[in-house]
């Protein structure tokens, strides 16, 4: 049986059609607020139930227990926060119970009942959550843009899917339907911000043969300058899988969510979202979700041992490497050779080859992966 959602219901904030067209005819009877794309992503993931237990952005009471103890008010694991912020002058013109509409510059996407108005101090919130109040911290640098208020309530999406990748989009019913046809009841989901080489891969199909099927899940989204962008990621994915997997076994689709960079508290946060895709286990590894030399490279592993109760498997793994004596990928649990006969998998090594559009060696990266990155004149944000 397939794993059940984060706080066993799955979220469904989506409008009917008459209710959408209710909202858009009494629209301009309510305050407009105009939101950026990542919010009205989020906005949408509420809805679909990504983010479930949220039925919408967090009130003061969820937002200081997430904080304070990496819990919800109801008492279940949450360890970043999901707000709306707004600035002091916008808080003059809506007041708690107030509905208020939720727009982009290409119109209403959700209406939002108001049930809390509250500010909040950035120390606590980035030291708690960043583990750091360092401006270099991309995650910081983000938080220092919002503004001073926070407004928390339930919010009714219109249903119209935002997505740049509506080919590798699917919302967590859709998922779950999908691995039920499928007949897999264990299900193990695989984040990433990166293009895939050896070394993934290794991990991925090391986790696949204990479960029914793997859930290829890439972060779709605002990125820092230098990670690969989304389309290289897809296309590199894309190539991959079709060489190399087993199709009837391999689902990918997309997470569309920013990156945070929060380390331990954004693995944690990963694990509970793929379990509302309907994963039972969830691969982390190395400094995941990490930036700069902000977390232990084993926090986000760490972690895990303080959420008993979360209702996913981890599954941790901790270096992997190319021996040229075993001419395999190995780890230390596997291989008796020095270290003189391993190839780490640096990431530093194949961006400098990819840079200089050259191939990374095959102990490293698929030739097809390769070549599919560097059809892009530019596969890096910038």
């Amino acid at each position: 049986m397939i794993v059940k959602p984060h706080g066993g219901t799955l979220i469904n904030r989506i409008l009917s059609e008459k209710e959408r067209e209710a909202i858009l005819s009494y629209q301009d009877k309510f305050f407009n607020l105009e939101i950026d794309e990542e919010k009205a992503i989020e906005v949408q993931n509420i809805a679909t139930g990504v983010f479930s237990p949220l039925q919408g952005f967090m009130t003061q009471d969820d937002f200081r227990e997430v904080v304070q103890r990496n819990r919800l008010a109801s008492g279940h694991a949450w360890t970043l926060p999901i707000v709306l912020s707004v600035g002091k002058e916008s808080t003059k013109k809506f007041a708690k119970n107030d509905t208020i509409i939720l727009k982009t510059r290409e119109g209403v996407i959700a209406s939002m009942q108001v049930e809390d108005i509250y500010t909040w101090n950035f120390e606590e919130y980035a030291k708690n959550v960043y583990g750091t109040t360092d401006e270099k911290h991309p995650g910081v640098q983000q938080l220092k843009t919002s503004g001073e208020y926070f407004v928390g309530g339930s919010i009714n999406f219109l249903g119209n899917s935002i997505s740049n990748f509506p080919a590798y989009y699917l919302t967590p019913r859709e998922t779950r339907v999908l691995f039920k046809e499928k007949k897999w009841d264990t299900v193990v989901g695989f984040q990433t911000r990166n293009v895939s080489h050896l070394g993934h891969e290794y991990v991925q199909k090391s986790a696949q043969s204990i479960v029914d099927g793997l859930f290829i899940n890439p972060v779709i989204g605002k990125k820092k300058t230098g990670d690969f962008t989304d389309q290289v990621i897809l296309d590199s994915y894309k190539a991959l899988i079709a060489e190399y997997y087993v199709k009837e076994r391999t689902v990918m689709s997309i997470l569309q969510t920013e990156m945070r960079y929060a380390g331990p508290k954004e693995a944690v946060f990963h694990a509970i979202v793929r379990k509302n895709f309907g994963c039972s286990h969830f691969i982390v590894g190395r400094d995941h979700a990490g930036v700069g030399n902000y977390y232990h490279p084993f926090a986000a592993q760490k972690i895990f041992e303080f959420f008993p109760d979360l209702g996913i498997t981890p599954i941790f793994f901790m270096s992997f490497f190319f021996c040229k004596k075993c001419n395999s990928i190995a780890n230390d649990k596997t291989c008796p050779h020095p270290q003189s006969d391993h190839i780490d998998f640096a990431g530093k090594i194949i961006r400098e080859k990819l840079v200089n559009h050259q191939t990374p060696p095959e102990s490293m990266m698929r030739k097809e992966v390769a070549e599919e990155i560097l059809k892009h004149e530019n596969p890096f944000v910038e």
